[in-house]
């Protein structure tokens, strides 16, 4: 059994109210984020009702029959939205397909329009009110980053407009049976872009891999989402800011767990080279520069093959 993760809980609504305010948190974000990469975060902006109301949705969606799930199906990386059953995903490549199955919304308020991606019923209505509130509260993290960085406070949201912003519903059953030991609920990984925003219910399963060599739980904490760095972001910072690696272990006993991720990725575009301030003797430059499109698509395909 894993540890309990040490992350701190920032509150965030107090950014906005004077320099003080913002020199404290923008300190505490730091912290958080060159030490374990992971925070939890509240005064978010993300409203506690829209999110319980994302999870009855998506209890909804995956307690109905595969063939009708399966007819919203996920065909293809680019597109990068629609459904996957159990097993069609390995977050691990080199380990067992994952525990899992997921509805992705890449770009989902441009694909508001395309009935034909969407599940009957308030499915489309309420996953767009969350992306949307979703990326408000990803630019008012970013905007903190910024602070931290001494960029411009739009720096980072002037390079996510959307296009690579996506939302996941996931479901781990409990009790899934799992063909080996080796087999999670998802499989060790980094995540790919600037930042992550998850929100778990009660019954936990998130692990992140300390610098100990050691498995620690992040377990569910009511009215925060948990906040972490990704790929991009340690390239950008030259590996200040840490991607460190996570997975969900399998679920036991009978609940199912049930979370909601937004992946807040830069436009394809963008070129991530290190910030010439996070550059310097005791840490020399230890990326190469390269846009965001083809990190992400090559980190997805990964994850599809076989």
């Amino acid at each position: 059994m894993s540890s309990p993760a040490q992350l701190p809980l920032i509150d965030l609504s107090a950014f906005a109210q004077g320099s003080q305010q913002r020199t404290a948190i923008a300190a505490a974000v730091e912290r958080a984020l060159t030490g374990s990469g992971f925070m939890y975060v509240t005064g978010h902006g993300v409203d506690a009702t829209l999110v319980e109301q994302t999870f009855a949705a998506m209890r909804q969606f995956f307690g109905q029959a595969w063939e009708l799930k399966n007819s919203y199906a996920y065909t293809d990386i680019d597109a990068n939205f629609g459904y996957q059953g159990m097993e069609a995903e390995r977050l691990d490549p080199g380990s067992m397909p994952d525990l899992k199955e997921s509805f992705t919304m890449r770009n989902a308020l441009q694909r508001a329009d395309q009935i034909a991606r969407w599940p009957a019923g308030d499915f489309r209505d309420i996953a767009l009110a969350l992306y949307a509130a979703g990326l408000g509260a990803a630019y008012r993290i970013m905007e903190v980053l910024a602070t931290c960085l001494a960029l411009p406070p739009d720096y980072f949201t002037q390079r996510h407009c959307g296009e690579n912003v996506t939302l996941r519903f996931l479901h781990y059953p409990a009790g899934a049976q799992a063909r080996s030991s080796a087999q999670l609920g998802a499989g060790a990984h980094t995540d790919y872009g600037a930042i992550t925003l998850l929100f778990q219910d009660e019954v936990g399963g998130l692990e992140l891999l300390g610098a100990d060599g050691q498995w620690h739980s992040a377990m569910p904490m009511q009215r925060a989402a948990v906040i972490n760095t990704g790929d991009l972001m340690e390239r950008w910072t030259n590996g200040r800011f840490r991607s460190t690696v996570h997975r969900v272990r399998p679920i036991s006993g009978d609940r199912d767990r049930y979370s909601i991720a937004l992946f807040v990725d830069p436009d394809a575009a963008v070129e991530v080279e290190c910030f010439d301030s996070c550059v310097n003797e005791e840490r020399p430059l230890g990326y190469p520069r390269i846009t965001a499109g083809e990190h992400i698509r090559q980190k997805i395909a990964a994850t599809h093959k076989g």
